[in-house]
């Protein structure tokens, strides 16, 4: 049994369902429509066969992290609220584009390719962001005075508190 609800536990499935089943919970995110998704797995009962065919399900439609089940709320947060949270950093860049010159069309262009090669950059590599920052980071540069000003501005504070607050938010009911 496979289950995409939102904050039904394996425990609350195995309750209903009275059979020692093999029950698996994924978090997918909308990226699942184009192939794209991060799809989180918890699970109890399963064997290996049965882990890998689940994952390997999921992995044509993404990247797939098995992960303990009791992660599965922060799963949801980091991985399918995640997606609210990059459209909105997108958005902010295409708007920023607007101001310094750019049409909307092309600014979008710039933007979400941008974050695309910079995520794949991550995954393909497996390097830490702030390895591939220092790369484009150079001594007075607009780099470092772009980043110092969005520090300043609560950039990665904000973001860490959004997070933690749809963590205790989804916890907490």
């Amino acid at each position: 049994l496979v289950s995409v609800v939102t904050g039904v536990t394996i425990k609350d499935i195995d309750e209903v369902i009275k059979k020692k089943l093999p029950v698996f919970r994924a978090m997918p995110n909308t990226a699942i429509a184009i192939q794209e998704s991060m799809t989180c797995l918890g699970y109890s009962n399963a064997n290996e066969t049965q882990i890998a065919f689940v994952k390997d399900l999921f992995t044509t439609l993404g990247k797939v992290a098995v992960i303990d089940e009791k992660l599965m709320d922060a799963a949801t947060v980091l991985g399918a609220c995640g997606t609210a949270y990059a459209m909105r950093y997108i958005r902010a860049n295409i708007q920023g584009g607007i101001e310094i010159g750019f049409d909307a069309a092309t600014a979008s262009l710039i933007a979400a390719q941008t974050v695309k090669g910079a995520a794949e950059l991550l995954l393909q590599k497996g390097t830490h962001p702030e390895q591939e920052i220092d790369k484009v980071t150079t001594p007075k540069g607009c780099t470092i005075a772009g980043l110092n000003e969005m520090e300043h501005q609560g950039f990665s504070s904000s973001l860490i508190k959004g997070i933690a607050t749809s963590y205790h938010k989804i916890v907490k009911g």
